[in-house]
């Protein structure tokens, strides 16, 4: 029986480091109720760029009778990681488990070409370093205020670049102000709560707005903030693109760095961020040394809308009339099972009237670097997604997640569109603050 075992587990095309679980794998019943929330399979119509087609490919991989070659990967690289086939899922399929450690197996024993190699080390290597994103500003900021970039655009010669240069220059965001988190921000009025706040790395350099909204809020409604400044990347963009090495020690880094802050609750407003955070038991599982502090940092991790949804609210909110279409992040809403809490904060707000987008289900497109590295399915993502929001009419589009913000920024757009995409707790802050909606408009 020991032989047979062995040659088995020999016969796998996977390594032994964490491979795709069997007993994940042998619970799904194939019923197909993930099919219409998949957004490739809703875009293709085809099995294997579905949630229970690629299980079927990582069954065959596991038991040796399929080779991870580059048409296998293809199917997984298709995938958003999106997350939305779990929650539709009867037979409770833990799909986002199984997807980052095939994407880990499929990076440490196969063989990308010398370009994606390039690519995908460019984005990690920029991504989650907020130093060097720090760094980007200034050129980006002299590309956009001179006029280059609208010369650039409106001249077609983007179309003489390869398709992922042109996806990364049509999701750059709108670059204002840059805005900074004190290292402790004091509650308005009597101490309720004392929160640490996770930075991030995009939202931290290029949507600092919407940190330092996070932060006026929370200290409004009686927390105080503290935004440790030593906090690196949390490795989200690693874990989900299956760089797990990396992405563990970026993990450690994150835990030290906010050990020390003594708070009840870690916040996040990213919502990839956040999904990946709460999940750190989970990575560091192997590591004696984190494993229960990583159990014990995940276990306080929540979504900035769960915590204001805790607090009974302190400071008033302003009127705001205005009609805003609710995007709900994939990250949030499948990953970390939050839905609720931000439509009821922004329902909080007086002269508000919240507009819900068809199909909320299914992913925009942004899924991490899936823009960055998959253009054409993101783009048919995109589009789709900004035409069900154009009958709303809705003079603003929410969200709580940077990823989702830039995607939907770029498909709004391209239909020409000028409807401002702005964080759900922007929104909030606006109204706390007394300021009129076109204070979001830059």
């Amino acid at each position: 029986m020991e032989d047979l075992i062995a040659k088995q587990e020999c016969a796998s095309a996977f390594d032994a480091h964490h491979p795709p679980a069997n007993e994940i794998i042998e619970k799904c019943v194939h019923c197909g109720f993930c099919l219409p929330v998949c957004p490739t399979y809703v875009l293709w119509g085809q099995e294997m760029d579905s949630p229970r087609g690629r299980i079927y490919l990582m069954k065959l991989a596991s038991e040796g009778a399929a080779e991870m070659n580059s048409n296998w990967v293809s199917h997984f690289d298709s995938c958003l990681g999106c997350m939305a086939c779990m929650p539709a899922c009867p037979s409770g399929v833990d799909y986002g488990k199984l997807i980052e450690a095939t994407r880990a197996q499929i990076e440490r024993n196969t063989d990308r070409s010398r370009g994606e190699k390039l690519h995908r080390r460019l984005m990690f290597e920029t991504f989650t370093r907020p130093d060097r994103l720090r760094l980007m500003r200034w050129p980006l900021l002299a590309y956009q205020k001179s006029g280059l970039q609208a010369v650039v655009r409106g001249s077609g010669l983007l179309k003489l670049l390869p398709k992922k240069v042109q996806a990364m220059e049509a999701l750059l965001p709108r670059l204002g102000p840059r805005e900074t988190v004190a290292e402790v921000t004091p509650a308005v009025g009597t101490k309720r709560r004392r929160v640490g706040l996770l930075l991030g790395c995009v939202q931290r350099e290029f949507f600092s707005q919407v940190n330092a909204a996070t932060a006026r809020v929370l200290a409004a409604e009686g927390c105080e903030v503290v935004a440790p400044q030593a906090q690196s990347c949390c490795g989200a963009l690693l874990v989900h693109a299956g760089e797990e090495a990396a992405a563990v020690e970026l993990a450690k880094r994150t835990i030290d760095a906010f050990e020390s802050a003594n708070v009840e609750t870690i916040v996040t407003n990213a919502a990839g961020c956040g999904s990946n955070v709460k999940e750190y038991g989970h990575l560091l599982r192997d590591e004696s040394e984190y494993a229960e502090r990583a159990r014990a940092f995940a276990a306080k991790c929540k979504d900035v809308s769960e915590v204001l949804l805790e607090l009974e609210p302190r400071a008033k909110r302003n009127a705001l009339k205005v009609r805003v279409a609710f995007h709900d992040s994939c990250h949030l809403q499948h990953a970390q099972g939050v839905r609720s809490q931000p439509r009821a904060l922004l329902a909080s707000i007086p002269r508000l009237e919240l507009a819900e987008i068809p199909e909320a289900a299914i992913c925009c497109g942004s899924a991490g670097i899936f823009n960055l590295v998959q253009p054409d399915a993101a783009n048919a993502l995109g589009d789709r997604k900004a035409e069900l929001i154009a009958p709303l009419k809705a003079d603003v589009v929410a969200t709580g997640n940077p990823g989702c913000v830039l995607q939907m920024q770029s498909a709004l757009a391209r239909h020409g569109q000028k409807i401002p995409v702005v964080h759900t707790i922007q929104l909030v802050d606006a109204s706390i603050r007394g300021e009129p909606i076109e204070s979001l408009r830059r």
